[in-house]
Order: C-alpha cells, then sequence, then structure tokens
C-alpha cells in the first residue's frame, strides 16, 4: 500500500548548515564553498538515480551550473543566521515505475518554479541497501529567493510568514497527493495517498459511515526513531535477515516502534477476516442455508485464511465459492436436496441429552410449542426424558413403602377377622 510523505525544511547557518554542503550531499557531487572555504565531496554516494536543475525562464545561463548555483545563493544571503535553502523531502510510491517517479517529482518541482520563482535542485534517491527496499524518496532543494536575469532578489516571504506559510505548504502537499494518485491509478493501483491529517482522514471516513477505517485512524503518532537509533535497527534487520532468526529491535524506541507496527498488521488482519466472514455469511444467507450452517461457513472462511497465506493470491469471489462449497459438501456421499445438515447435528446431539428422536428438540428449537410437538409426533413411541427417568428413581422409595405398608394392613385385617371368628366361636361353645 503506497504511503505518503512530504516534510518542509530549512537549510540555517544558525545550525552551522550551507547551502553548498545540502547540495553536495544529496546529488552526490563536489562542491567548493567559496564563502566558508571548504571542499564538500560525496562523490562516492551511492543510491542516487536521478538529478536535474529547475530554474524560471528568465533565469542567467549559470543557474545550471550547480556549484555556481548554491555559491551565489551562499553569497545573496548576508546574516549570520540566514535560511539560505528550503528542503521538500518527497516519498515516492514503489508501486509505479522509476520512469513515473521520475515524472512526478520533475511535475512538482516545475510548480514550486513556477509559483514561486525560486530554483530548483532535485536528488531521487533509491532505497537504502540495509533499510526498507519500498523506501524511494526525492530531495527538493529551492533557494528562499527569487531567480531573475540579474540573479536572486527578493525572499520569498509567502512561504515565511507564519499567516501564508501553512496554506501555502499545505496546498502543496494536496498537489503531491494528485500526483502520486495519478501515478498509482496510471499503474492500475487500486489504493490511493491522502495528504490529509489523520484527524481529518478519521472525521471524513465517519462522515461515510466507514467505522473500521475511523478506529484504525484514531491512534496516536508513531514514535520517531532518529537517525542513531535508526541505524542501529537497520542493521539489526540485516543481520537477522542474513542469520535467517526473526528480527528483535535493539533499542527502547526500536522495540516501541515495532510493537505498534505488529499490533497494526494484526488489527488489518482482523479486519481482512471479518470482512470475509460477513460476506460469506451473507452468501450462504442468500443461498437458503440456516444461521447456524452459514455461520460455521463464515467460521472456515476466516480460519481458512492462514491455510491460503503462503499459495498464489486468486480472485476473492473464486475463493469465496470454494469456501461456501466445502461448507455445503464436507463428503463424498450423496445427499437428498432439502436438507440441513447442521439441523440434523444438533438433533443427534439433542436425542442424546434429552432421551427422545431428536426431531422434537429441534421442533422446539424452531419456536414451536410443546403443544405444536405434541401434534407433530402424535402417536410415536418415544423414551422417557432424563427429568422422567431420574423421577423414577427418587420415587422408588415411596412407592416400596406404600406396597409395604399395604401389606402390612392386609396382614392386620386378616389377624383382626381371626380374632373375631375365634371369639364367635368360643361364644358358640359356652
Amino acid at each position: 500500500m503506497a504511503s505518503y510523505h512530504l516534510s518542509v525544511k530549512t537549510i540555517k547557518r544558525s545550525a552551522g548548515r550551507s547551502a553548498t554542503a545540502a547540495a553536495a550531499y544529496r546529488v552526490g557531487e563536489r562542491i567548493e564553498c567559496q564563502r566558508e572555504g571548504r571542499i564538500h565531496d560525496y562523490t562516492r554516494k551511492q543510491g542516487i538515480e536521478e538529478t536535474f536543475i529547475l530554474t524560471p525562464k528568465d533565469a542567467p545561463d549559470w543557474a545550471t551550473d550547480r556549484s555556481r548555483l548554491w555559491n551565489e545563493v551562499e553569497a545573496s544571503e548576508t546574516r549570520r543566521n540566514s535560511v539560505t535553502a528550503r528542503e521538500w523531502e518527497l516519498a515516492l510510491p514503489s508501486e509505479i515505475s522509476a520512469e513515473d517517479r521520475s515524472q512526478i517529482t520533475r511535475d512538482f518541482a516545475q510548480e514550486l518554479v513556477s509559483r514561486y520563482g525560486v530554483a530548483v535542485d532535485v536528488a531521487i534517491h533509491a532505497p537504502h541497501r540495509e533499510g526498507d527496499q519500498r523506501n524511494h524518496h526525492a530531495h527538493v532543494l529551492t533557494s528562499t529567493r527569487k531567480l531573475e536575469p540579474e540573479g536572486f532578489t527578493a525572499k520569498t516571504r509567502v512561504l515565511d510568514s507564519a499567516k501564508t506559510g501553512g496554506v501555502e505548504i499545505e496546498q502543496m502537499r494536496g498537489l503531491w497527493a494528485e500526483l502520486q494518485n495519478w501515478a498509482l491509478e496510471r499503474a492500475g493501483e487500486v489504493e490511493r495517498v491522502d495528504h490529509r491529517s489523520l484527524e481529518a482522514q478519521r472525521e471524513a471516513a465517519l462522515e461515510r459511515g466507514d467505522k473500521l477505517t475511523a478506529e484504525e485512524l484514531d491512534r496516536d503518532p508513531e514514535l520517531k526513531l532518529g537517525p542513531a537509533a535508526n541505524s542501529m535497527e537497520r542493521r539489526a534487520k540485516a543481520m537477522a535477515e542474513r542469520q535467517g532468526r526473526e528480527y528483535k529491535p535493539v533499542t527502547e524506541r526500536g522495540a516501541v516502534v515495532h510493537a505498534a507496527r505488529q499490533a497494526r498488521t494484526a488489527f488489518r488482519e482482523m479486519r481482512a477476516r471479518l470482512e470475509l466472514a460477513r460476506e460469506t455469511y451473507g452468501i450462504e444467507r442468500e443461498a437458503g442455508q440456516g444461521r447456524v450452517s452459514a455461520g460455521l461457513a463464515a467460521l472456515r472462511a476466516a480460519t481458512a485464511k492462514d491455510r491460503d497465506r503462503d499459495r498464489n493470491p486468486e480472485d476473492f469471489r473464486e475463493r469465496l465459492a470454494r469456501v461456501v462449497g466445502q461448507s455445503r459438501d464436507q463428503d463424498d456421499t450423496p445427499k437428498p436436496e432439502g436438507r440441513n445438515y447442521a439441523r440434523e447435528r444438533l438433533k443427534e446431539i439433542m436425542e442424546k441429552d434429552a432421551g427422545r428422536d431428536g426431531q422434537s428438540a429441534v421442533h422446539k428449537l424452531d419456536g414451536h410449542s410443546e403443544h405444536d410437538m405434541g401434534e407433530s409426533i402424535g402417536s410415536e413411541v418415544r423414551k422417557p426424558s432424563v427429568n422422567e427417568r431420574l423421577k423414577d428413581v427418587l420415587n422408588k422409595p415411596r412407592e416400596k413403602l406404600e406396597i409395604e405398608d399395604e401389606r402390612e394392613q392386609e396382614r392386620d385385617d386378616d389377624e383382626n377377622e381371626n380374632t373375631r371368628d375365634r371369639d364367635r366361636g368360643e361364644g358358640h361353645s359356652l
């Protein structure tokens, strides 16, 4: 996915920097600074893909000579704390071709020349050999004064003013986003870049009703590593790759950034699984499947993402159709049409638990009453339920006691009858 980055920095004498040194380093050339009497030689610098200079139409001829150009910039500034140059740092999409990266960078630089009348020196850099190989970027160095036929004249105060500087930079950020999106569309990429702040993107996502994107954007900005820590982490990552082991951060800031990136990756993975499960569930329901079987198909689609990770990517619909087909046909045995196999399985489980044929249990799950079940199963012989069998066990002692009482009562009645017979006999003999 293409990422957006545009930053604007200033080259200040008060920070011990010079326009000649900055230009020599970015383009990888040798420039002698006449003001300082120093030679800045970066001819051994690697990774520089392209450099070029753009100037206004009426600029003097010497403006195309890089050494003369930046020495004139230094000579035009007389104060000890002067801002001699301004640098626009641009991230270039790795998804587009080298020709398109060069074209959109040239278009952006030309807009700077036309808009502010300054001289522009451009250097396009390849990714660092030990860093992220997608990190194509460009350094666009501009003068802070207008370049006219007589040389450098007035300062570009529109970029320096607190009232207008932010507005101007925001407009250039929008232009850079448009140029990148044009190149991405030309390359057939679906993703687009957005130059707005995270808060503005989040509000726009909420207006569209895209809550997942809004939640992803609602996060703290990533901690900056800094040059020293970034260099240490790059070396550690390259060493881990050469040794075939997992990369582990070596600095505290690196550990924080690495953990945050892993969390964002896990969130994106979870969101992709959720979207796949939702669509699978909807297709299954439209096909006439019940909620249980549709839910099982959705769960199977989400878990199948791990098994398909190392395979060649296929069309989403084809993968979804394959998952749906697996959910309907779990084995090769012929199945009659119209049956719901999730319900049949549930019936078997209910049969073991309820002690009946299972159909009544499923009938009851569908919302039918006990009376309806009685009408549906009618004269079918059913097994006693668990509660009924428990009552039988609990009632057995009581039944035995009642039988014993009845037998004892019968014995007492027999004895009384015999006693009365004896009494009558004895009276008769007297």
